[in-house]
């Protein structure tokens, strides 16, 4: 299971996130607290998140274009809380499990990718239970998807 880690901690600088497998670090994130970005840095590979139009979360590696998209969340519907990913073109099948807990499930062509949950606690961290194959890239993409979603959901119950 990995899980972002508490601001700071683990050895990170203040400002990042470990994504924690465990107890190792096997990523960092530095999300803007303030808008919908982030930098992740995933096995030396330097990637960047942010909110593209009002409906659409993606990532690019840093060294890619502006305009270069290899991954993807686009809301479907804001009533029904569904969206669409897409992990370097997969089209990934994203449901809601809990929405209590605002979990989800994620899979492509019947395959299950991922599970996420959240740690629990008074400031809750987002989960995410890969399955085996799905890469620590596109599973970085998902925990960092699930944290907007969970401020999203903190800033329309305050």
């Amino acid at each position: 299971m990995l899980e972002l880690g508490k601001n700071g901690s683990h050895g990170t600088e203040r400002g990042t996130l470990p994504v924690l497998s465990g107890d190792a670090v096997v990523a960092t994130l530095r999300a803007s607290s303030w808008k919908e970005a982030a930098t992740a840095d995933v096995q030396g590979r330097s990637w960047e998140f942010r909110r593209a139009g009002s409906r659409e979360l993606t990532g690019r590696w840093s060294v890619d274009p502006e305009d270069a998209v290899r991954l993807r969340a686009r809301q479907l519907s804001m009533w029904k809380g569904t969206w669409a990913v897409e992990l370097d073109g997969l089209p990934v099948e994203v449901v809601s499990t809990s929405w209590w807990k605002h979990s989800h499930r994620y899979s492509a062509q019947g395959r299950l990718l991922a599970d996420s949950g959240s740690t629990g606690g008074w400031s809750p961290r987002p989960t995410l239970t890969p399955a085996e194959g799905l890469l620590l890239d596109h599973a970085v993409f998902l925990l960092w998807f699930e944290l907007v979603l969970s401020r999203r959901a903190a800033a329309a119950a305050a």
